[in-house]
């Protein structure tokens, strides 16, 4: 008997053995997956959270308009009173605007490092209580793992009838909701 013969139907019987095993694996074992980004979208948690985000940004906004209204006042009456000031007027004028834009500077810049925190601490806040719905769920349905599918493409393809994303949705809301 030569080799050649010998291995194509061990290889064979070694793939068909291998496909009944995942065939019956992913049958038994629940294999899933959900839609990370519409899951997230769709959080009804997520959406308070942005509301909140929204009007603490629309504060910082205005603080920074009118400190940035302040400081174009200044300009605009040292512009037309500096033609009757003395040089040492003048000059201290000038630092008072100096100082003035640099403490808008730092305030926007801290305003600015503020928002990114409390934007990272709010969609932390929302994937926790995402995540711990996903693992609620999974351990109801008897599922062995439920995967995520993100735009950068972690699923290459999946059967429509794996995904579980408008059922988990679903209960997520729910709960969120006291229900």
């Amino acid at each position: 008997m030569n080799s050649k013969s010998f291995w194509i139907p061990t290889a064979l019987a070694l793939i068909s053995l291998t496909l009944s095993v995942l065939l019956f694996v992913t049958k038994e074992q629940k294999l899933l997956y959900v839609d990370s980004a519409k899951l997230v979208n769709g959080y009804k948690g997520m959406e308070v959270a942005r509301q909140e985000y929204q009007k603490k940004t629309a504060a910082w906004k205005a603080n920074i308009d009118t400190l940035m209204n302040e400081v174009q006042q200044e300009i605009v009456k040292f512009e037309k009173e500096s033609q009757k000031m003395t040089a040492k007027e003048r000059e201290l004028s000038k630092q008072l605007i100096q100082t003035k834009q640099q403490q808008f500077a730092d305030y926007q810049k801290a305003i600015n490092q503020k928002a990114g925190q409390e934007d990272n601490q709010m969609t932390k806040k929302v994937l926790d209580e995402i995540n711990a719905y996903i693992k609620e769920y999974g351990k109801k349905n008897n599922c062995k793992i439920i995967l995520a599918a993100t735009d950068y493409g972690n699923i290459a393809y999946a059967d429509d009838g794996l995904d579980i994303t408008e059922e988990v949705l679903e209960g997520l809301n729910k709960k969120y909701s006291g229900q």
